[in-house]
């Protein structure tokens, strides 16, 4: 099966094209084009992601890397006819997306149809202004092609993730996931394929938020999470007195649920208590220790609640995966973890897998597809739904 997806949940824009085989009990994916544009430099001096700018730059590039794609994977064969495509259609389902329509067009018009089975977009979680962007994307080369289009949940994304690679080792169930990123914080508890129950997550900020966020606290550049594991690391490697101290926020609570907030907040009181509130009383050492410090609350919190499902279920194979997991201290702490329980397997991502991209996308969508094989013949009904669950 060869699958076209779309990825702009957030910031990131991508497309790829996916080959997939094997079914269920040893699926396997070949990328044959792949795709991504990254908004990071834009969204630098917001210090986040700002969505109307999201959705401005998906409209942009998504024509551009879907043509890069096709190229890539020597399906981009010149038309000699015009091809008969419902522009009118098309121009209606694109509307809503300024500056989409006239790429869109220029670059059907040239190519004839790929070899492609199925359309596979992310419909959420995620900011809404750009889900639609892709979400309209897809829905006008389905309707040009005459191809299904498939929604993807994000989040089963990051989840299938571990199965491209050179991993091969096979996954079995019962699995637990940490998701953990800069939106979501969940542990997820997978019966099988298709089967999923969160069973703990944030009641605030999410993990990779809070990075973020304590960055902001320290003047650091965003994306801040990179930013405070150098200065964590640093800390370490120079073994620097550990004068700063913060809570293990809910590590002693009766459930799985995360907050993070409170640990940013510590951060900021700390801050203002030791050293006035203001960044220039604060020297390389301070700020190496305080990531430090945070680096290690944030951890420990993580493995911690991890480590009570494993204790109490007979969890076969541990997936955690989402852009915080190339954090090298949270996958040092994690494999040290899995050690402790046997045959228990750990699996992660590749590190240009863990952030947003499209092949998860298609890698969901494959999985999905098998599960439930009527959504190639539905005409599915896609919206965009930032707060969309697992289930």
């Amino acid at each position: 099966m060869k699958i076209l997806s779309i990825e702009t949940s957030c910031d990131e824009t991508a497309v790829s094209i996916v080959e997939a085989s094997g079914g269920l009990e040893s699926p396997t994916f070949s990328v044959l084009g792949n795709a991504l544009f990254s908004q990071v430099e834009l969204h630098k001096e917001f210090g986040g992601v700002f969505p109307m700018l999201a959705k401005r730059e998906h409209a942009k590039n998504l024509s551009p890397l879907l043509e890069k794609v096709l190229k890539e994977a020597n399906l981009s064969k010149a038309s000699g006819l015009a091809p008969e495509i419902p522009w009118n259609e098309i121009e209606e389902i694109l509307k809503r997306e300024e500056g989409l329509f006239e790429p869109f067009k220029n670059l059907l018009e040239k190519i004839e149809k790929p070899d492609i089975d199925i359309i596979s977009v992310t419909s959420g979680p995620g900011l809404e202004p750009a889900l639609w962007v892709g979400i309209s994307f897809a829905l006008a080369l389905g309707k040009a092609w005459d191809l299904p289009v498939i929604p993807a949940n994000h989040m089963e994304g990051h989840i299938t993730s571990v199965l491209v690679g050179e991993d091969k080792s096979k996954i079995e169930f019962p699995a637990l996931a940490l998701l953990i990123s800069g939106g979501h914080t969940e542990i997820v508890e997978i019966e099988s394929w298709g089967s999923y129950k969160i069973i703990g997550q944030t009641v605030d900020d999410a993990v990779g938020e809070a990075f973020d966020k304590v960055a902001r606290l320290l003047g650091l550049p965003y994306p801040g999470g990179p930013e405070i594991s150098k200065l964590a690391e640093k800390a370490r490697n120079e073994n620097l007195p550990k004068t700063a101290k913060f809570p293990r926020p809910m590590i002693n609570s009766k459930d799985l649920n995360f907050s993070f907030s409170g640990l940013k907040t510590a951060v900021l009181y700390y801050i203002r208590d030791a050293f006035g509130g203001k960044l220039e009383n604060l020297t390389d050492r301070d700020k190496s220790d305080i990531a430090r410090e945070f680096e290690d609350s944030a951890v420990e919190v993580l493995t911690y609640k991890v480590k009570t499902v494993l204790e109490e279920k007979d969890i076969k194979t541990l997936i955690i995966a989402g852009g915080v997991i190339a954090n090298k201290k949270i996958r040092d702490a994690f494999l040290e973890l899995t050690n402790n329980f046997g045959d228990l397997v750990l699996k992660v991502p590749t590190k240009d897998l863990s952030t947003d991209n499209s092949i998860m996308i298609a890698s969901a969508t494959y999985i999905k597809t098998l599960v439930f094989p009527e959504l190639i013949s539905k005409n599915n009904k896609i919206i965009a739904n930032g707060n969309l669950k697992l289930k």
